[in-house]
């Protein structure tokens, strides 16, 4: 089988690993693509690395930023960020051919309107609870170990696109992670919605660590109102709600509690963030069933707020 991993950030740098680790016991190819190539061409020479509590590995890895030269692949995973998802799919065009399966491993919910932009590959939706830190080009800190679960929406004839996504699971699961197919793919989809609804922009706009949220009143408040939106939307929208998403939330604060959420180290970073995708959709949402959700259009404010303040050091630097 041929893979391919489009965006070498955190997610993507420790994606490429974990099937590095079992791609060559399989016979396999595996290649990183990168747009910037000037990051191609430093993975390409120094590989990946990959960082565990006290362990390092690095592994050696085709990458390029020329989707052309890799030319078609059986399984390609989308790792770059939300925002990015519709040039990525132009970029990767050259990748997808009649049954290419395009797995999605974005945050939030706002790349489920792309799944009719795919051409003849098939989508597949990834969720996952790993937590990764980008240390650098090529670089990832496994920070919390999560399961990452994929589907497709819908029951689509998959044809021999269901064989391949359970290979890629066998490769994924033979690389050290837990991943399972699910049928309910969007309950979970927005079921990890509703935790980085209230964890990931209030632990950028607080500046900590995901546990110091609890010992935020303020934030607590917030957190639960925010859920509280994103899950009377779902309910409207007829998504099967499972479990309480408020103290599940609740629950993960305190199970990554030293973890650095991504939203937080992209504005660390000065970088965009994916606020769009996140609390940004519950506002879009809740707009589009008659409803208001004032809690997150607030965070969406304050966080827009925050990357026009860096944008504009940029700017005049």
């Amino acid at each position: 089988m041929r893979f391919a991993v489009l965006g070498p950030g955190a997610l993507g740098c420790l994606m490429a690993a974990k099937l590095a680790e079992a791609v060559t016991t399989f016979g396999d190819s595996l290649w990183v693509l990168d747009h910037n190539r000037e990051r191609a061409e430093a993975i390409q020479h120094q590989g990946i690395i990959y960082e565990k509590f006290d362990k390092k590995k690095q592994y050696p890895i085709k990458a390029c930023a020329d989707p052309a030269v890799i030319s078609r692949v059986d399984v390609l995973f989308l790792c770059v960020k939300s925002y990015d998802l519709k040039s990525a799919l132009d970029f990767c065009r050259p990748l997808l051919a009649s049954g290419t399966l395009i797995v999605f491993m974005q945050n939030g919910i706002a790349h489920l309107e792309l799944q009719n932009q795919v051409g003849a590959a098939v989508p597949v939706y990834g969720c996952t609870s790993e937590g990764a830190t980008y240390l650098g080009v090529g670089h990832t800190r496994h920070a919390g170990e999560g399961t990452t679960f994929l589907g497709c929406l819908g029951n689509p004839d998959m044809g021999a696109g269901r064989q391949m996504l359970d290979r890629a699971v066998s490769r994924l699961r033979t690389g050290g992670l837990s991943v399972s197919l699910s049928d309910t793919i969007l309950v979970r989809l927005w079921a990890k919605l509703f935790i980085n609804v209230g964890i990931n922009a209030l632990t950028a706009i607080h500046d900590c660590r995901n546990g110091d949220l609890l010992s935020l009143p303020e934030a607590v408040t917030e957190m639960r109102a925010a859920v509280s939106e994103a899950e009377h939307v779902a309910i409207t929208k007829g998504i099967i709600v499972e479990n309480d998403p408020y103290q599940t939330t609740i629950n993960v604060c305190r199970s990554t509690a030293a973890n650095i959420s991504s939203m937080r180290q992209d504005v660390l970073k000065k970088k965009r963030t994916e606020i769009d995708a996140i609390n940004g959709a519950v506002v879009r949402e809740a707009e589009l069933l008659g409803l208001s959700a004032p809690v997150n259009a607030s965070i969406v404010k304050r966080m827009q707020e925050i990357e026009q303040g860096y944008a504009g050091q940029r700017a005049g630097a």
